[in-house]
């Protein structure tokens, strides 16, 4: 019988036949026909309503095309209503999904996804466990009760929906429908997504939800085209897992700071697009102009300027987000690439989404050189500034972009360094002019003044980024500054000339400038400057670039700084360089022109010339001979070639060249060389022992080779043309000379050569830095009295073995490079470590550690005879210096011969103190090891695991006697200002390599982790559940009630001081809370409520704009406040104050550990891609995946636990257990390929599919198939007993059976994942021992020892124990969540007006009216879903007010920024913290109403 009836009859609980029993249409042999349950129902008498039980509520899902998906309505009083969609989850949508007999729910759509409903909302905050049989079952509010509209419609969509596709989202504008902008249709309505954090997680989710097949990129800027519609979605965050786009979080529909210059989007695999070649532009100021080099097979290379036009380098434009095309240059225009020439001959039609769309010759085919390299020069990114009103694009009044809005600058403070800033982000040339006074013209009455005061360093990108102040009605339109660049394409040609040097080409470099000479600052230059400066006085090439005022300090203006030449440019001039006489130099750094114009260890003894003879080698400082057993020509070869000496002619035995020295030893036996080594010494030997004696030394005889050719030759990449990396003129082409076979004797002929005296030292590998051109001459070796280098023995020719890491220098007695005796290193145990102190002016000074690294440490070593750099610490690891500090800035390239002969700020001009005083570990410290040391697994560098790298592995550290004494010394070591706390029991997680380090064991005073007592490396007897670990910060929280709450101190420049609260909200202490290892972040609390800070203490923020996201509280954009705020305004912070587990040693409470598994899909969910067939679960079974839409197998061949472990992550299935092979699980189906072989998964990846694999062709059968056993994910969790849903003894599902959780091991991260789980907020409490009374006896214990990182998906995915018979429900685990926040505005017409309630802690309460604002009521408008708030009324008591509240008054002094997503995210006191009475609740009326 069919009554006609549409969805399911739901029976109430202890109805006699049973929820189980419900009839729902489709639902196979559960059918019951709803006219015999009312038949029934009539003869027993049983009730079929009541007023407060639903006994048989109707569901439905409509307006989608299957009855398995839609918007949810039920029936109530014989009427269809929708569900309301706060709370609603996959929870509630798997209960609808079980009783309409659709199988699981894939997603719950919220926001009216399937359309707005139009009759009443029955249903609100619905609540369900996901074990009911029916929607009724689970608590909700009463019918009808609710402050919803229909704009917030719940949504199902079941896995039976047989729904593949959503069609409410689009990809236009593009070559294919799997590539273009992404449009999404909410009402009716198509509109565009803003690319603010979009990234290839959110492409990935529109290419699945399209079936696309997966993402290739997620481009923004417009990359597509700018849409004309409405902007629907702003920051959108996917996890990766979603079925649609509109399941991922994201601002509400329509709310945006966006403009459709940053519309969003995507291209699949599916594309049709072979390859989308990663493109940048490069030597320019600018990412929008420069040399176009593209990637491929992972080297960049460069593109033939052969066809090269505007439409080619549109493409670029728009591939880069950098606007259209402003030029497309040719002729290596930015300078010559050195890499490979990709693409040539390319011809785009201008619509190609990448340079890699368009038609050219196949990848690397071309006839053409690096002097043909393509260049672009784009209009820049939807640029924020432009210049009005002026003769042309590149002078007018200055007009900015800031929220959406465009606006004037003031003119007060505006210089050449803010116009400078303007002309390169335009791409108008340097900076010429900077206007006031509304030269231009003043700006549109209606456009606002948006800056005053900026103040550009004159390097920023755009203006946007230097720092300014709001005008606010400090300036008018007769203030408008304005700009003047010289356009592009019109340079000045600047007369230049070389001043006090010994010719008219060789000199002080010195430029004429509105009609005054002035200097070069010798900041950026080098030989590529002054190689255009010789060209531009005709003085041939140039030999030198030095600085420091070689030729002597000059007295005028100093012109330019900064000057960075591509060395193609026909005048200085034209050279990219900071504004005319902008600088920060003296005339102690004048640049100066000059224009043109290791000892080896084998040798050929007792022969007739310098190639023939005894072979003699140095091994360990010592000369000895080589045993003629096994010699042969191979090896004379290697002699031959290391020699400079030709071809190898004979291998000779038997002491033909006379036996060696009786005083000198046979040091090499079996000398087997390949013939192609560099040198003999790196061929295999033996060592002789007492086997060879002097009467079987070996001989080799090779073909002489000189040269007669008197080669042209220059020092070079040196402050003096006496000293520098030698280069030789040869074939019109310059080249170095390697260092095999280099000494004393070879570097005094070149500088008798140039005239620069004698010799002092020939410096090896590439000391003055490695060439880049040919590499000339070998083996040079040299009498000592040529009178040219050409006259020495030479190989030349460039045919050597040799690369630019060996090329040879020279230092000259004339090149006044002072001696290395005025540095020191001090306070440490040897002379080779300490902080490192330089003499100047007679007097010892410090230097700073600003961009002090290992090069500038090399240095040091070098020049004080300590071996190598070990380390170069900074942050005063070696005590603070109490005189002056000399040095700042030093930038070393690792070659020079002193300190003092690295770049740096000049002597004593620095912004430092002494806590940045850098040091230095060299090799010969006497440090027996300093080893590296990181720390793993943590929120930032500075907090996790404590890990050190021993013999080239990285290891753990056993937390056996692990303090704090020992955490501050991890913590100095790394510059991570001081230990908060010393954490052991794995806190951090569990380490998988060696644990190298036990009973630690520090003073506090040392300089690495490394030089405290300790146990041998490696001997221990930990497990790595004992894992050291450390929390390091510069912030902290002072004069709270514990050390996760009280007022903000943070340590900026070495000086404490405390944080302003204007702006502080809750993205910041989130921030703090990380930070400190205090939990997640509970209030931002305003108004010195934990005390002013200390008198001599500043304040040293204002305006802090965290995310919430970053690492430190430093990180975050802050205005320093001067005198704007004092302590009254000191900002607090409450945290959470997690209760973690600590070992015994451990003083402090830590920080939950960051985990990869973060943002995994929860289980039950799997990714269509891959699945598990044919086992005993969904969790364990034969491997099949989806490629090209086809199912298939994969083979076993290589398939291990970490390809598994992949598996088990992509389908929520917890940790890997099995890796199976030889079809455990059945052979596929005989008509499924076998898609895959040679799986090479990490066992990070986020899918199967994004491993590396091979096509098996017919290598591999089912016989083969894999297959994979994960531990599996229960999705199951609930809290019983407990006084509300968010509390009580937790319960879990396992394998169909719920039982407890033992609390062996149970704590706070494990509650944090329970928590997230069910929907309820932070962790509160983790609790044990029955604390909400035990677990019903017939239910198991099921878990013990759980051990959650706190940042799991479920429960079912943490590590656990099987409990056996260790656990009765005596020891059953507890759970307190706080439960969600939440905002209403009651006793008013509607739900959108009314006074202000917000729900803590379970209590509703009001709002006191104590600095409320307009700000504050916009943000509880938007968080209602209520539109704008309507503005207040100007005087207190005119305000509208809905009666006085009753009970608890939660907040007070409220401060909003405007950009929270809700209330609780604003700055204010305490929770329940107030001065106020019910009279001044504040109501709020938003324009929805």
């Amino acid at each position: 019988m069919n009554m006609g009836f549409p969805g399911c009859l739901l029976l109430p609980a202890g109805h006699p036949l049973g929820r189980s029993s419900a009839a729902c249409a489709g639902a196979g042999k559960t059918k019951i026909p709803i006219l015999l349950v009312w038949l029934w129902a009539s003869m027993t008498g049983f009730p079929m309503t009541d007023s407060d039980i639903p006994e048989l509520t109707q569901l439905r899902l409509v307006n989608s095309l299957n009855r398995c998906a839609g918007r949810v309505e039920v029936l109530h009083n014989q009427q269809w209503g929708t569900v309301c969609d706060d709370g609603w989850d996959i929870t509630d949508a798997g209960v609808v999904c079980k009783q309409l007999g659709c199988g699981t729910a894939l997603s719950a759509p919220r926001g009216a996804r399937f359309g707005r409903g139009s009759d009443r909302v029955w249903l609100d905050e619905v609540n369900c466990a996901g074990t009911e049989a029916a929607l009724s079952d689970c608590k909700t509010r009463p019918w009808g009760d609710n402050d919803c509209t229909h704009k917030e419609d719940a949504g199902v969509v079941c896995s039976d929906s047989g729904i593949s596709e959503v069609a409410q989202i689009r990809l236009v504008n593009g070559s294919s429908r799997c590539a273009g902008r992404v449009e999404v249709l909410p009402n009716q309505q198509w509109g565009t997504v803003c690319d603010d954090n979009w990234d290839l997680q959110d492409a990935g989710v529109v290419c699945r939800q399209l079936g696309c097949g997966t993402a290739l990129s997620a481009p923004g800027g417009a990359r597509f085209g700018r849409g004309s519609d409405h902007i629907w979605l702003d920051e959108v965050h996917c996890a990766g897992t979603e079925v649609a786009l509109s399941d991922c979080r994201a601002e509400p529909w329509g709310a945006s700071n966006c403009d459709h210059g940053e519309d969003a989007g995507v291209v699949c695999s599916d594309a049709g697009i072979s390859e989308v070649a990663q493109i940048r532009l490069v030597n320019s100021r600018s990412h929008c102009a420069g040399r176009v080099e593209v990637l491929h097979n992972q080297q960049w290379g460069t593109v033939c300027d052969d066809n090269w036009d505007l439409q080619d380098a549109g493409v670029v434009c728009r591939q880069l987000g950098c606007g259209t095309a402003l030029s497309a240059p040719r002729g290596a225009r930015f300078g010559q690439g050195s890499d490979r020439i990709w693409l040539d001959e390319v011809n785009c039609t201008g619509t190609e989404v990448a340079l890699s769309d368009c038609r050219a010759r196949p990848w690397g085919e071309n006839n053409c050189n690096h002097r043909e390299d393509a260049g672009v020069v784009c209009s820049g990114t939807s640029s924020d500034v432009r210049l009005v009103g002026g003769p042309h694009r590149c002078a007018g009044r200055v007009e900015v972009r800031l929220d959406g809005r465009w606006g004037t600058v003031c003119d007060d403070g505006w210089g050449l360094s803010d116009v400078a800033v303007v002309c390169r982000q335009l791409d108008c040339g340097t900076a010429m002019e900077a206007l006031s006074g509304k030269v231009f013209g003043p700006g549109n009455e209606s456009d606002p003044v948006l800056m005053t005061n900026v103040e550009c360093q004159g390097t920023e990108a755009a203006l946007g980024s230097c720092p300014y102040t709001d005008p606010e009605d400090l300036c008018q339109h007769d203030e408008d500054a304005g700009a003047r660049c010289q356009d592009a394409g019109i340079s000045e040609v600047a007369q230049i000339r070389l001043a006090n040097g010994p010719s008219r080409c060789a000199g002080r470099v010195e430029v004429l400038h509105n009609q005054q000479w002035g200097t070069v600052c010798d900041d950026g230059w080098d030989l590529q400057d002054a190689g255009v400066v010789c060209r531009q006085l005709g003085c041939g090439t140039a030999l030198s670039a030095p600085g420091g005022a070689r030729f002597g300090r000059g007295s005028d203006r100093i012109w330019l700084d900064d000057v960075n030449c591509t060395g193609t440019e026909a005048a200085l001039s034209d050279c990219r360089a900071r504004p005319w006489g902008v600088n920060n130099c003296t005339h102690g750094e004048d640049a100066g022109v000059v224009c043109s114009g290791a000892s080896s260890d084998v040798r050929l003894i007792g022969g007739p010339h310098r190639c023939a003879g005894r072979v003699e080698v140095r091994l360990d400082g010592r000369w000895g001979t080589v045993c003629d057993d096994g010699w042969d020509l191979g090896d004379v070869a290697v002699v031959c070639r290391q020699l400079g000496c030709g071809k190898a002619m004979e291998a000779l035995s038997g002491k033909v060249f006379g036996p060696g020295n009786e005083s000198d030893p046979v040091l090499m036996l079996n000398v087997q060389c390949q013939g192609t080594e560099a040198a003999l010494g790196s061929c295999p030997y033996m060592d002789p022992g007492d086997h060879c004696q002097h009467d079987e030394d070996a001989g080799a005889r090779c073909q002489d080779a000189g040269i007669s050719e008197v080669a042209q030759l220059r020092l070079v990449n040196s402050r003096s043309r006496c000293a520098g990396r030698v280069e030789v003129l040869h074939n019109q082409q310059w080249g170095t000379v390697c260092d095999d076979g280099w000494d004393l004797q070879d570097a005094g002929v070149i500088c008798r050569q140039l005239g620069c005296g004698t010799a002092l030292s020939a410096p090896r590998g590439a000391r003055f830095g490695r060439g880049s051109d040919r590499i000339w001459l070998n083996n040079v070796n040299c009498a000592g009295t040529e009178v040219a280098l050409s006259d020495c023995r030479i190989w030349l020719g460039g045919k050597n073995n040799c690369n630019h890491g060996e090329d040879a220098g020279v230092v000259c007695s004339d090149s006044d490079i002072s001696e290395p005796a005025q540095l020191r290193l001090v306070n440490s145990r040897s002379r080779c470590a300490g902080r490192v102190e330089v003499l100047h002016n007679q007097q010892w000074g410090t230097v700073c550690d600003d961009s002090w690294d290992i090069q500038d440490a090399l240095v040091v070593c070098r020049q004080l005879g300590c071996g190598t750099a070990l380390s170069a610490p900074g942050r005063a690891r070696f005590g603070r210096g109490s005189d002056r500090i000399w040095l700042d800035n030093v930038n070393c390239t690792g070659t020079e011969a002193a300190l003092s002969d690295c770049r740096a700020q000049p002597w004593g001009v620095n912004n430092c103190n002494h806590g940045e005083d850098a040091g230095v570990v060299c090799s010969d410290a006497g440090i027996s090891e300093v080893a590296q040391i990181r720390l793993a697994n943590g929120p930032n560098h500075c907090a996790g695991r404590v890990e050190v790298l021993h013999n080239q592995q990285w290891g753990t550290v056993c937390d056996d006697s692990w303090d704090l004494q020992d955490a501050g010394v991890v913590c100095r070591q790394l510059g991570c200002g001081t230990a908060l706390s010393a954490l052991g029991g794995a806190r951090f997680g569990r380490g998988s390599d060696r644990i190298w380090l036990a009973n630690v064991n520090c003073r506090g005073t040392e300089v690495a982790l490394s030089d405290c007592r300790t146990r041998p490396w490696g001997d221990n007897n930990c497990t790595h559940g004992e894992d050291a670990g450390v929390v390091c910060t510069d912030v902290r929280l002072v004069g709270g009630p514990h050390r996760c709450a009280g007022r903000v101190e943070v340590r900026l420049d070495g000086r404490w001081g405390t944080v302003c609260d204007d702006g502080w909200d809750l993205g910041d202490v989130a921030v703090v809370c990380r930070q400190l290892g205090c939990g997640p972040a509970m209030e931002a609390l305003s108004r010195k409520v934990f005390g002013p800070g200390n008198e001599s203490d500043p304040v040293l923020m204002m305006d802090v704009q965290c995310q919430g996201t970053e690492a430190a509280l430093g990180s975050c954009p802050y205005m320093d406040p001067g005198d704007f705020c004092q302590h009254d305004e000191d900002a607090g912070a409450r945290c959470k104050a997690a209760d973690m587990r600590v070992s015994s040693s451990s003083s402090a409470t830590g920080i939950p550990p960051h985990s990869p598994g973060t943002g995994l899909p929860a289980a039950g969910f799997a990714l269509p891609d891959v699945r598990l067939v044919g086992g005993p679960h969904r969790c364990a079974g034969r491997v099949e995946v989806r490629l090209d839409g086809l199912w298939g197998t994969v083979c076993d061949d290589g398939w291990g636990l970490s390809d598994v472990a992949v598996v088990c992550r992509q389908l929520g299935c917890g940790p890997a257990m099995e890796a199976l092979s030889g079809k455990v699980f059945g052979p596929g189906p005989k008509s499924e390929p076998v898609l895959m072989m040679d799986v090479q998964c990490q066992g990070t990846e986020a899918a199967l599919g994004s491993c590396q694999y091979m096509d098996p062709g017919d290598l591999c059968q089912h016989d083969e198939d894999a297959g994979a056993r994960c531990q599996g994910a229960s999705s199951d969790v609930r809290l019983v007993d407990g006084p509300h849903r968010c509390a009580g003894r937790v319960e879990v599902r396992l394998d169909g059976r719920w039982g407890t959780v033992c609390d062996d091991g149970w704590d706070i991260s494990d509650v944090a994942v329970v928590c997230r789980q069910l929907g309820c907020g932070p962790a509160m409490e983790a609790l044990s021992g029955k604390g909400f009374r035990p677990g019903v006896k017939s239910d198991p214990v099921l878990m013990r020892n759980v051990q959650c990182q706190g940042t799991e998906a479920v429960l079912g995915s943490c590590p656990n124990t099987d409990p056996g018979d260790l656990c009765q429900h005596d020891k059953d685990a507890g759970a307190r969540c706080k439960e969600p926040f939440a905002l209403r505005l009651a006793d008013g017409p509607g739900k959108c007006s009314g006074r202000l309630e917000v729900r803590y802690d379970g209590l509703w309460g009001t709002v006191c009216d104590s600095d409320w604002s307009d700000t504050n009521a916009q943000v509880v408008c938007r968080e209602l879903r209520c539109g704008q708030a309507k503005p207040l009324a100007p005087k207190l008591q005119d305000w509208p007010r809905f009666r006085q509240g009753t009970g608890k008054i939660w907040l007070d002094n409220i401060r909003c920024k405007g950009t929270e997503e809700t209330l609780q995210n604003c700055a204010h006191h305490f929770w329940g913290y107030h001065n106020c009475t019910h009279q001044k609740d504040i109501s709020v009326i938003c324009q929805d109403n």
